[in-house]
């Protein structure tokens, strides 16, 4: 039994067919996953995005004249969950399906939808995320990079960082100043699509503990970008970035990082010649049960993008207590494994242990987060 299934929420005939078919998928494709690891960020592998496209698995809820399959946002709940758990590389594709093409199909342009979006949903096209920059972190508000019109093209000049894979991507979406900043400090910016090999950005990668360049540092020195590169209206960027990030912060992404730190716990404790102790069942039982909520309330959320309803506070609520738990996973798995554990058990833990620093850092640091919840709780 797959350890998703201990968690029966209920979906529909079609989600259920569909996570079959997804797992079967899984086993066809095994030679993709050489060392799993549910961190959506760690494996970039281009042919293995292509045949999630053939399939039509990216861009799952997008338009057919743009490559999408109309489907709903629980059937992309159910494929997210399983190629996750499954430890899958889907880190070349995974931030233009996740967030870039909804941001492009709800503020696009009709010229800039057919020239991104297709590429996006064959698995071919890969998009990074330009918002936090040097000593501004998650306080995009503040952000200094700035794109002066002249004539018939933006003049961007600033550094972003944190910046996912920049370095193997296609393209960034920029927020960036267009106006001068003002007493209003969400006024004045916007979003624009730089082309990473093209346009003359200087990305530095960024080496982690785990020996891995998945950050980097982007410098726009006097880059020029042509007008029709603005997504959406100028000065709307901060509406249209708080939009993008509840598609960013609410999906199992936030909760499964480390996931496969408590699939290899569960494989060492089923040695049949030995029996758990009481300290390693409730240890397997307090991740479970975070599991199950997590992924109660990240159900929730997609149920409520698929209202069409705005989800800001919920999407921050996922990613802080997800985070938090994914951190905290590793520790919980280490204490109740067994003094000589398996080497697939240890690998797998010393990786996700150098990987987790950067779980609460992506996507909005706590402190931001819990601004967010609090902002929609009434208390601040």
């Amino acid at each position: 039994m797959s350890l998703l299934q201990f968690d029966r929420v209920s979906l529909d005939e079609a989600t259920a067919t569909l996570r079959q078919e997804v797992r079967e998928f899984i086993e066809d494709n095994r030679r993709h996953l050489p060392r799993p690891n549910s961190d959506f960020a760690t494996g970039h592998d281009p042919e293995f995005s292509a045949k999630l496209g053939a399939k039509r698995w990216i861009g799952l809820t997008w338009p057919s004249e743009f490559g999408g399959s109309e489907r709903s946002f629980f059937e992309r709940y159910v494929v997210t969950e399983e190629i996750l758990a499954a430890g899958a590389p889907v880190c070349a594709h995974w931030i233009a399906d996740r967030q870039s093409g909804p941001l492009l199909l709800r503020f696009g342009s009709q010229a800039q939808k057919e020239a991104y979006l297709p590429g996006i949903t064959r698995g071919e096209s890969f998009f990074s995320i330009g918002m936090s920059e040097p000593d501004t972190g998650s306080d995009l508000a503040s952000v200094r990079t700035t794109a002066v019109r002249e004539g018939d093209a933006y003049r961007i000049n600033g550094t972003k960082i944190w910046t996912t894979d920049a370095h193997r991507n296609h393209y960034i979406i920029c927020l960036v100043r267009t106006d001068a900043p003002s007493e209003d400090r969400h006024a004045g910016l916007s979003q624009i699509v730089v082309d990473l090999r093209q346009d003359g950005a200087q990305v530095r990668p960024i080496a982690n503990m785990a020996g891995g360049e998945d950050f980097n540092e982007v410098v726009f020195d006097d880059v020029l970008v042509p007008l029709d590169r603005i997504v959406g209206e100028p000065g709307n960027g901060w509406q249209q970035v708080t939009s993008e990030l509840g598609y960013e912060r609410s999906g199992p992404e936030r909760f499964l990082s480390s996931f496969r730190v408590f699939v290899e716990l569960i494989r060492t404790l089923e040695d049949p010649t030995q029996t758990p102790h009481a300290h390693q069942n409730a240890a397997v039982g307090r991740i479970a049960s975070h599991i199950m909520t997590m992924r109660r309330m990240s159900i929730s959320v997609a149920g409520m993008l698929e209202q069409g309803k705005e989800v800001a506070q919920e999407a921050a609520l996922v990613k802080e207590l997800g985070n938090s738990f994914e951190k905290v996973l590793p520790e919980i798995a280490r204490l109740a494994a067994p003094d000589r554990a398996p080497e697939l058990f240890r690998r797998t833990f010393e990786e996700t242990l150098l990987l987790s620093p950067s779980f609460t850092l992506r996507g909005g640091t706590r402190e931001i987060l819990r601004g967010v919840i609090a902002r929609g709780l009434g208390l601040r």
